[in-house]
């Protein structure tokens, strides 16, 4: 009987690791999501005066304007929509990657599941990206809409889903798709530069297991490269997939996709408008994949456990 380990444990058990790590990081960096989304929306109308557009000078004073309009609870709006989002991307993210890297390995004789090219580790993440945002989209978008509505006209996650069907169609909740395909680069970098980079740093540090500590390093190099090669597109999903609150309706021209997106924010606010709430992103994207990453590798070896006892129960 073969013995369970990380090298050929299951896609399903990497999914099942992968979510709870992605979970577990987004608790702690939740209020950074909400703050980095508003700041991601926040744009310059022509019809709007200035002092009716709401505006976080930075994270800090976010968070500040947060607290003291909806108090702490205000931090965490939309949470669970957030965590459903997050446990359901990276389930299907893990398994696709899992799976797909499990075939390719099969059919062309790679069994030990060594180092691949960097061009099919990206090749390999994009794939499984794309599955991933087909099937996890409309999760994002209910996220969007709870996150950046006043909090007297937030819904709970089934009502906002009924509230986006019956105003814009069943096709509202795939709002963005398109950037959002665009975006699947954004993984495959990650976690193509994550595994390259991992293969120096083990060499360097001669061993063939990374610690915890410098898994977190490596995930925060490999997140903050592909957040800044892919940050415009990420603001002009974000703008796609917000509504504005009903005291800024009419005034408000909606956005016709991505690329109008990028082009009004361009002849509005500059070519640095297309980075505008970077920092804050990059903050909570690098906390959050890296604690991730170094989460998943801690409930992997719980779920390599799990699969060792369900084995020995079964004898």
């Amino acid at each position: 009987m073969t013995t369970i380990t990380k090298q050929n444990l299951p896609p399903v058990g990497h999914a099942f690791a992968g979510s709870a790590g992605a979970m577990f990081a987004l608790a702690l960096v939740y209020p950074l999501d909400i703050i980095k989304t508003r700041i991601q929306v926040q744009a310059k109308h022509d019809k709007v005066d200035a002092k009716e557009q709401e505006h976080y000078d930075s994270a800090w004073d976010g968070i500040c304007q947060i607290v003291a309009k909806d108090g702490l609870s205000g931090l965490y709006a939309g949470l669970g929509s957030s965590l459903i989002g997050t446990a359901s991307t990276n389930f299907t993210y893990f398994y696709c990657y899992s799976f797909i890297r499990e075939q390719y390995n099969a059919k062309f004789n790679n069994a030990r599941g060594g180092t691949l090219s960097t061009g099919m580790e990206l090749l390999l993440g994009a794939a499984a990206g794309a599955l991933t945002t087909l099937i996890t989209t409309p999760v994002s978008v209910v996220t969007t809409r709870q996150q950046t509505l006043p909090a007297n006209e937030r819904q709970g996650v089934i009502e906002t889903c009924k509230t986006i069907v019956a105003e814009e169609g069943v096709a509202g909740l795939w709002r963005g798709i398109r950037p959002s395909l665009v975006l699947c680069v954004n993984p495959a970098i990650t976690y193509g530069s994550f595994e390259k980079i991992k293969q120096m740093v083990l060499q360097l540090l001669h061993t063939n297991v990374l610690s915890s500590g410098a898994a977190f390093g490596v995930g925060a190099l490999s997140k903050t490269l592909a957040t800044i090669i892919t940050y415009p597109y990420i603001m002009a999903k974000v703008r796609m997939q917000w509504k504005p609150s009903k005291e800024m309706e009419g005034k408000v021209v909606a956005y016709k996709g991505a690329l109008d997106v990028l082009a009004r924010v361009l002849k509005q606010e500059g070519f640095l408008g297309w980075y505008k709430g970077m920092s804050t992103q990059i903050t909570k994207a690098v906390l959050s994949q890296a604690l991730l990453f170094m989460m998943k590798d801690i409930f992997t070896n719980y779920t390599v456990l799990a699969y060792a006892l369900l084995k020995n129960a079964k004898k």
